[in-house]
């Protein structure tokens, strides 16, 4: 079979592929505004206890969220499969638009009471709604509209873009924490990056309106084909959905560990000042993002599989080594090749997950299936990741979260293992 996207001239496709992966930069600076600035706003929300319980309470908050992921890939991967890729990106962004505008206009906790920390948890919600459609719609769009021989090396932008978005929430904040102060920021200043986040995404719903639509959700044989549902999706495809379930539970964990939760640990177990927490994430973050590319077109020459492997092997062995050495070090350069050597490791899974999920479905029913199964690993154990952390900290037993990673990992790599190599088996080239 030729590959349907072949026919496409090759500077549309790369202006389709750049266009849709900006969208996924803007929504991840949205939802991970949150994660970086949560050290500053918890105070706001939740004005009562120490600061673990502070960020404990954030953290349950950050999970709920990603609760209404599945929700989110459930119905908006139904829409992208239904009514189009572009729909369901086009959609995804105004959601995330919608949440960021009332995280930035809720008042504090002194002013409107318990209201303020449920509007925030609206607002999460919606969040979580627009991340768990926008996963299964990108992933989809971008490895449908990449050619075969250069699959993993362009879907790789999904993280490319992903971690751009923390970066850029990330560097936001070390420019507010250097020019107006910790004072600023834990009073006014931390609602700056939502008001960003809202008006980059009116941009980008402007941006992905322009976007073309792919060939494999246009042919005959996906328009002939059963109407995508989750009946459709648990009778006809179980093994697919349940190997997307396996080969994100530990990838998706160990990623939060070392990303939206590694500033948090830096600060409330590391000892490391707020600024100093925020740079070295920042700087392991940026070398972390210009290696998904490198890892992905690695991909397209050994395999998927073997690459997926060499995570979860040097994960299974380096997880708890890696975390005991950040608890106790003081040095900032120690730290900074310490969360550099877990996102190398990391760079596994991240780089290749989404288009080997896409890589396992037939067009028809491609996003659901990338967005669901996913969604429910996701929000299983990556969104609980800080809650768990935090949870095992505040009750005396923080090593015991460096053994639950190691063990989410392992059963990952059992995954890995037995799952057929999606590069040489891959049901995009034959749509």
């Amino acid at each position: 079979m030729t590959d349907t996207t072949a026919a496409m001239p090759p500077a549309r496709r790369l202006k389709n592929i750049i266009g849709g992966s900006a969208g996924n930069l803007v929504e991840w600076f949205d939802w991970y505004a949150y994660a970086a600035f949560t050290l500053y706003f918890a105070p706001v929300f939740f004005p009562e206890g120490d600061p673990t319980a502070q960020l404990l309470a954030t953290a349950a908050i950050f999970a709920v969220g990603f609760l209404m992921r599945p929700i989110g890939a459930w119905v908006m991967g139904i829409y992208a499969d239904r009514k189009g890729r572009k729909a369901g990106l086009t959609l995804s962004v105004s959601l995330m638009c919608a949440g960021s505008l009332i995280i930035a206009c809720t008042p504090g906790h002194a002013t409107i009471g318990i209201a303020a920390p449920a509007l925030l948890l609206l607002a999460r919600m919606m969040q979580g709604l627009s991340v768990g459609g926008e996963y299964g719609s990108s992933a989809t769009y971008l490895s449908e509209m990449a050619t075969a021989r250069h699959r993993g090396f362009w879907s790789s932008f999904q993280y490319v873009t992903l971690i751009s978005g923390q970066l850029l929430a990330l560097a936001l904040l070390i420019v507010l924490q250097r020019t107006l102060g910790e004072a600023a920021l834990s009073e006014w200043a931390w609602r700056i990056p939502f008001f960003v986040g809202a008006a980059l995404a009116v941009i980008v719903f402007w941006l992905r309106r322009g976007l073309d639509e792919t060939r494999a959700f246009q042919s005959e044989e996906t328009r002939a084909a059963p109407k995508s549902s989750a009946i459709e999706l648990v009778l006809r495809h179980p093994k697919e959905a349940l190997i997307v379930i396996g080969l994100t539970a530990g990838g998706t964990l160990a990623f939060y560990t070392y990303t939206t939760y590694l500033q948090k640990f830096l600060t409330n177990t590391s000892g490391f000042s707020k600024a100093q927490a925020t740079e070295i994430s920042a700087a392991a973050l940026f070398i972390f993002m210009l290696l998904q590319p490198a890892v992905g077109a690695l991909s397209d020459r050994v395999g998927r599989k073997p690459v997926m492997i060499a995570f979860g092997v040097l994960g299974l062995f380096l997880t708890v080594p890696i975390m005991s050495a950040l608890a106790v070090t003081n040095s900032t350069m120690v730290a900074f090749g310490l969360s550099l050597l877990a996102l190398v490791i990391v760079s596994g899974y991240t780089s290749i997950n989404a288009v080997v999920k896409a890589e396992l479905f037939p067009a028809h029913i491609r996003a659901l299936g990338v967005a669901l199964p996913y969604a429910i690993a996701n929000a299983t154990f990556g969104g609980t990741a800080e809650y768990v952390a935090l949870w095992f900290k505040l009750d005396g037993r923080e090593s015991l979260y460096f053994w639950y990673v190691t063990g989410m990992i392992g059963i990952s790599l059992i995954t890995y293992v037995l799952m057929r190599d999606t590069k040489t088996k891959s049901l995009i080239a034959d749509d």
